[in-house]
């Protein structure tokens, strides 16, 4: 039975914050948030009325220190008014100036023309061009202006009332490869201002982790035997925040209390495979071993698409002796055996047979679900079981009763049960209000929880549904909102054989 429905979207209320410009808040402006000058003339910057005011007659070129930079942060800055010529956005720079990426919207007459994007290495600019995808909406007094960085690319909003639009994009990695520990460790973020006779007004800014776009790819964090790591009354949830395509997304990792519906972002992990860059991996199971004290998963390595023609796609393990749930985390990755168009990996120790067992969906004429085996939860693993018939997205396995049955989306319109370790078929998930309508595609994840007695429901389920967000341009999973359900053992599971 569904309970509710939410997207979340840039969600202020869930953002988690990393750095802030409050100009209604300062005490010693030139301490908090020094300037740094570029051009040759200097433009007047004050705080007047609970406003930053930059204003200049001539033409200028000034950066504000806001924080440092997280190249998985979305940057925000609200702007209050514009009036003359110039451009504002933000910049993310070296402690010499010597490294810079830019990315601004120029403005005229009181109306954004343009967005650009502009990359400095070693002193010398090495890309500066236009990156709008849509015409930009006409500024009033409470514009929002929105940057999404996901390491490999961005997405650049504005919002007014509604939905933020995006009207840029751009990937940079050639370029300029955010995703360098390099620039999580020594670069910084500035409020960038390049004014010609004109003056910006704004009433604050701020770099937080956010929801983005939507979300999917729900995965509940289990123990090693596949129960549910309850922790302070919550279940806790892996899921992808949704940027743009392949590469542009992040693994967010949230809570939910199981007799509500008050899902709470509580981080993002990013990846760490030692080569030097922080990988945004997604599709992600983690468990927690209580018999070795650490946290450890399976993840699905994405980020190869920044970089097709050098790297692979496959399924990474995971592991992190810190808690990796809050904040912003990093989770060290080695690679596996298991190469190739597979994903949506879910793993358990089954206790019986002393063995590690995968469920997974490889790419076989569409994606299908099969089990692998390992005596080691790290690998190698081998197949013993599929592929199904069936196209399968979002594999979980789950206790229902006293036997594990494993679980998959399609794009059939149906939610495929199918029996443990051997997946034969096994029947339908029986729903009252599925994830999706005439229009919506229909490969969700089922993630279906038991719960331990003491709670109003027996099972519930996290689910997403297929709709991308508007005003994108290109290849585009920026799916969804989310439903949460309720379940009982009976009318739960229909048997269709």
């Amino acid at each position: 039975m569904c309970e509710g429905v939410q997207r979340l979207v840039f969600d202020p209320q869930q953002a988690i914050l990393l750095a802030k410009l409050d100009p209604a808040n300062i005490v010693g402006f030139t301490a908090m948030h020094p300037q740094t000058v570029y051009s040759q003339d200097t433009a007047v910057v004050a705080i007047d009325k609970d406003l930053l005011k930059v204003k200049s007659g001539q033409q200028t070129e000034t950066a504000i220190w806001l924080g440092g930079c997280n190249p998985f942060a979305t940057y925000t800055m609200q702007v209050a008014d514009l009036k003359g010529t110039g451009a504002i956005g933000f910049e993310f720079t070296d402690a010499q100036n010597t490294e810079r990426f830019q990315v601004f919207t120029k403005f005229a007459a009181g109306r954004f023309t343009d967005v650009i994007l502009k990359i400095t290495r070693n002193n010398a600019v090495v890309l500066e061009k236009s990156i709008s995808t849509n015409p930009l909406p006409v500024p009033s007094k409470n514009s929002e202006l929105i940057l999404q960085l996901f390491g490999s690319g961005l997405n650049f909003l504005v919002k007014d009332t509604g939905l933020p639009v995006n009207v840029a994009q751009a990937n940079f990695n050639q370029t300029l490869d955010l995703r360098q520990q390099e620039v999580l460790h020594t670069f910084q973020a500035r409020l960038l201002f390049l004014l010609n006779d004109g003056e910006v007004s704004i009433r604050n800014a701020q770099s937080a982790i956010t929801t983005g776009l939507g979300q999917a790819d729900i995965r509940v964090i289990t123990h090693k035997d596949g129960s549910p790591y309850l922790d302070r009354g919550r279940l806790w949830y892996t899921l992808s925040i949704r940027g743009r395509a392949l590469d542009h997304h992040l693994q967010g990792v949230f809570s939910l209390s199981p007799s509500a519906f008050d899902l709470k972002l509580e981080g993002i992990i990013v990846f760490d495979r030692q080569d030097g860059l922080l990988r945004n991996e997604i599709s992600s199971h983690i468990f927690y071993d209580d018999d070795e004290k650490v946290w450890r998963g399976f993840t699905t390595g994405f980020s190869f698409a920044a970089n097709p023609k050098t790297e692979k796609k496959q399924i990474w393990a995971i592991e992190s002796k810190t808690d990796p749930r809050f904040g912003f985390s990093i989770m060290k990755a080695k690679p596996t055996n298991i190469i190739g168009d597979i994903e949506d990996s879910h793993i358990i120790y089954d206790a019986a047979v002393k063995k590690w067992h995968m469920l997974t969906c490889e790419n076989q004429n569409g994606y299908k679900a099969i089990i692998l085996e390992s005596n080691k939860w790290d690998g190698a693993y081998k197949r013993i079981a599929g592929p199904v018939k069936e196209n399968s997205t979002g594999t979980s396995m789950q206790r229902i009763g006293n036997k594990w049955y494993c679980f998959s989306g399609s794009a059939e319109r149906k939610i495929f049960i199918y029996t443990y370790p051997n997946l034969q078929p096994a029947g339908t998930l029986n729903m009252d209000l599925p994830p999706w309508d005439a229009k919506a595609g229909t490969r969700v994840w089922p993630n279906i929880v038991t719960l331990p007695d003491g709670y109003p429901v027996k099972y519930v389920a996290l689910m997403m549904d297929r709709y991308n967000y508007p005003s994108l341009q290109g290849p585009n999973w920026t799916y969804g909102a989310l439903y949460l359900y309720h379940g009982s053992d009976k009318p739960g599971l229909k048997n269709t054989r």
